[in-house]
């Protein structure tokens, strides 16, 4: 049966329309739990985000949940079963946005972290949270702020659970022990605009970027490694001309991405691109955007003890996995030993309907009790 408290807190969080970078006072209300447990508050707000680091205890080792309060927009209402904003208990399922995104997690790490000091207040080490409201968007203002603010004062973390939604089939087959760096560049090659009745007058840089193009879309990157699969280029946009038929157009800008492993730096992958460009002799501009660095956390304490915890509460034995996208697990790293991701079933995330498993709220916050139990012993 799901544990009416977590259920209770969840559909508390999901009443609050906490879109990025609103929190709507979903961080207060977290507090209100966690202040009689002896966590000790401090918020920090920068460009309309709201983030909260609250921890109980002084002592190491530190063991973090880190999350987000905020929600993508909902889209349409009218394409909703129900009011993305009313939690809805239907067919075994709880609808409503952030449900599995990740609203559950952090109800269900609360009433865990509640029911791990009942019944263990002189436990060894301490506990934290680390949540922001913008995690969904540009992630500016958001965990890595906490991030550089622990950092300054030379406050690291031991181990931190994130609790993205990372589950695929059914709750616990998947846990994320890193992901993948993003690095985005935007290409302008440049031309000489004239009539297409005249080419000689004219350069048209669609025509001299093509085999460049061709030439990275076929670059072995790197061979990844046991975590992580090579590298990926992939052209997202591109664009040339005025959208008149007539006219050679003047440049034309591409946006690429690579989703890059541990496996190539940043640098090495900027030289490479380069190294081609200018061995078609393009005429360019090229900006770099580096929106984050991989991170990887091999098998260690963090993941066995998470492991064991999901196949004693749910008997699934899990997988290690990197794929996805980014996550706020790319700043907690630089201040962390250990990170790993975990959270319910993803399918329905960032979809119209968003829901959970209603059987599945009361194992992951035994799992993640479990887990704390585990890595924070009585003294």
């Amino acid at each position: 049966m799901t544990d009416s408290r977590v259920l209770s807190l969840v559909k508390e969080l999901i009443t609050r329309p906490s879109v990025t970078p609103e929190d709507k006072q979903c961080q207060e209300l977290l507090m209100r739990h966690l202040a009689p447990l002896g966590f000790k508050a401090e918020f920090y707000e920068e460009g309309g985000v709201t983030n909260l680091w609250a921890r109980r205890g002084t002592e190491g080792p530190l063991l973090v949940f880190a999350g987000h309060t905020d929600v993508v927009p909902p889209g349409p209402a009218d394409k909703w079963s129900s009011d993305p904003f009313i939690p809805t208990e239907r067919d075994g399922r709880l609808y409503g946005r952030g449900a599995a995104d990740m609203k559950s997690s952090i109800a269900a790490f609360v009433v865990a972290c509640e029911e791990f000091v009942a019944a263990h207040p002189n436990h060894t080490g301490s506990i934290a949270l680390l949540l922001t409201s913008d995690e969904e968007g540009p992630a500016v203002h958001g965990t890595v702020i906490v991030c550089d603010a622990l950092r300054a004062r030379e406050e690291r973390l031991d181990y931190c659970i994130v609790g993205e939604p990372t589950s695929v089939d059914k709750l616990g087959d998947v846990i994320k022990n890193g992901r993948r760096g993003s690095l985005s560049g935007k290409l302008t090659v440049k031309g000489i605009q004239g009539h297409v009745a005249y080419p000689h007058l004219a350069r048209n840089p669609v025509h001299d970027a093509s085999a460049a193009l061709a030439e990275l879309a076929q670059v072995q990157w790197d061979q990844g490694n046991e975590y992580f699969p090579p590298t990926t280029f992939q052209i997202s946009n591109a664009h040339a001309g005025t959208g008149a038929t007539n006219i050679i157009p003047g440049e034309f800008i591409i946006d690429f991405n690579l989703r890059f492993a541990t496996a190539s730096t940043p640098e090495q992958i900027k030289n490479k691109i380069h190294a081609v460009l200018d061995k078609h002799k393009l005429e360019y501009e090229l900006n770099w955007t580096l929106g984050g660095s991989p991170f990887l956390t091999p098998r260690g304490t963090l993941s066995a003890a998470l492991s064991d915890a999901i196949q004693a509460e749910t008997g699934v034995q899990t997988e290690l996995s990197t794929t996805g996208g980014t996550s706020d697990g790319r700043f907690i790293a630089s201040i962390c030993n250990e990170v790993i991701e975990f959270g319910p079933v993803n399918d329905t995330i960032h979809k119209v309907n968003e829901n959970i498993l209603l059987a599945d709220i009361d194992p992951l916050k035994n799992i993640y009790r479990r887990t704390i139990e585990t890595l924070l012993p009585d003294a």
